[in-house]
C-alpha cells in the first residue's frame, strides 16, 4: 500500500479531507490537475452565506482550515439579510482571490505526512474480494487506490473523492460548449465514465454566471455604495 489515504480533488472538499486524514496520522496523497489551483476561488470569490455560513463554522470547530483561509484574505465582510429575522442571518466575507489561493496551498504544502500530485485521476483500484465484508450496499468491493492518467498506479487504504464541478466538467458561453472546468482550464475526464460503468448515478449540477460588464460603461456616480461591516473571524 503507498498511501493510507489518497484525496481526488484540490477545491475545498479535498483541503479539509486531506488536511484531517495527515493530521490524524495517515499517510495522504492529494491528486490535482494544477497544484498552482488548490483554492483557487470561483468568480464570486465569498465564503459564507445562509447554508455556507454555518458550514463554515461547523468545519472550523472540526479543526478545518476555511474560516482561517477567508479570515487571512478577508477585504470585506457583511451579514446578509439583515431586514429579516435572525433565523436566515447570515455571515458572507468576499476573499482577495490571489491571497486566498496562496494561503490555501501554503498551509497544504507545509502540512506534516500530505503529499501533492500532480496528475487527473481516471479510475479507481477496487478490490473485489473486500466487497463481500465491507457492507451489503458495496457488493462490487473495495477502493484501494487510484489510476491516473499519466499511467501511474497509486495503492491507499481508503479514496475520498472531491473533484468537485470539475469531473466530466463543461462550459456554455452562449450557443459554444466544450469540455473544461473554470473558463481556461481542463475538466477531468475519466473517472465520470468510470464510476457509470461501475453502476453509480452520475450526473452534473449547472451553475449560472452573470454576464460581466465594462467597468469603464459604468455610471458610478448613479450608484449606492454598499460598504462592509466590521468583522467578526469565521
Amino acid at each position: 500500500m503507498d498511501y493510507d489515504c489518497i484525496v481526488i480533488g484540490g477545491g475545498h472538499a479535498g483541503i479539509e479531507a486531506s488536511l484531517a486524514a495527515a493530521r490524524l496520522g495517515f499517510s495522504t496523497l492529494l491528486v490535482t490537475q494544477n497544484p498552482d489551483c488548490i483554492g483557487a476561488l470561483s468568480c464570486n470569490p465569498a465564503v459564507g452565506g445562509l447554508s455556507k455560513g454555518n458550514l463554515v463554522r461547523e468545519v472550523d470547530a472540526l479543526g478545518g482550515e476555511m474560516g482561517k483561509l477567508i479570515d487571512a484574505s478577508m477585504i470585506q465582510y457583511r451579514i446578509l439579510n439583515r431586514s429579516r429575522g435572525q433565523a436566515v442571518q447570515s455571515p458572507r466575507a468576499q476573499a482577495d482571490k490571489q491571497a486566498y489561493r496562496m494561503a490555501a496551498r501554503r498551509v497544504v504544502e507545509n502540512q506534516k505526512g500530505l503529499s501533492i500530485m500532480m496528475d487527473t485521476v481516471t479510475a479507481l483500484v477496487v478490490d473485489p474480494g473486500a466487497g463481500a465484508t465491507a457492507a451489503p450496499t458495496a457488493p462490487l468491493g473495495r477502493a484501494a487506490g487510484v489510476v491516473t492518467a499519466r499511467g501511474h498506479r497509486i495503492g491507499a487504504r481508503a479514496v475520498i473523492l472531491a473533484a468537485g464541478t470539475f469531473m466530466e466538467g463543461r462550459i456554455f458561453i452562449g450557443e459554444y460548449d466544450a469540455p473544461e472546468g473554470r473558463l481556461g482550464e481542463e475538466a477531468a475526464l475519466g473517472l465520470g465514465n468510470f464510476l457509470r460503468c461501475m453502476g453509480f448515478p452520475v450526473g452534473r449540477f449547472k451553475t449560472g454566471t452573470p454576464a460581466r460588464i465594462a467597468g469603464d460603461s459604468i455610471d458610478y456616480g448613479k450608484m449606492e455604495r454598499q460598504n462592509g461591516e466590521d468583522p467578526r473571524p469565521f
